[in-house]
């Protein structure tokens, strides 16, 4: 009998609902307030209260000089409950 396998912990957050989460922030730097900038991030998130991403912005607010204009979000749930199946056994081929 093969050895028990230990389920992979990026499968784990998928089915406890974190997803592909897309951030772009624009903001202005206070010596060129005329230029509007852009960071791009890409992460893991879960929808709709997205902790990670207020982490990150509470700490900008905090800690860069930079102020924020808008903050664009895009999600995509990696798996959806309905897509996942258990199967207790599968079988073996020899």
């Amino acid at each position: 009998m093969p050895a028990a396998r230990t389920p992979d912990p990026q499968f784990l957050k998928m089915i406890s609902g974190y997803g592909l989460t897309f951030a772009e922030v624009l903001y202005r730097m206070p010596d060129h307030p005329a230029f509007l900038q852009t960071f791009s991030w890409q992460f893991e998130d879960i929808a709709p209260d997205y902790p990670r991403l207020r982490r990150f912005l509470q700490h900008w607010e905090r800690d860069v000089e930079a102020r924020i204009h808008s903050v664009r979000v895009m999600h995509q749930g990696l798996i959806q409950p309905r897509e996942v199946r258990m199967v207790r056994e599968i079988g073996y081929l020899n």
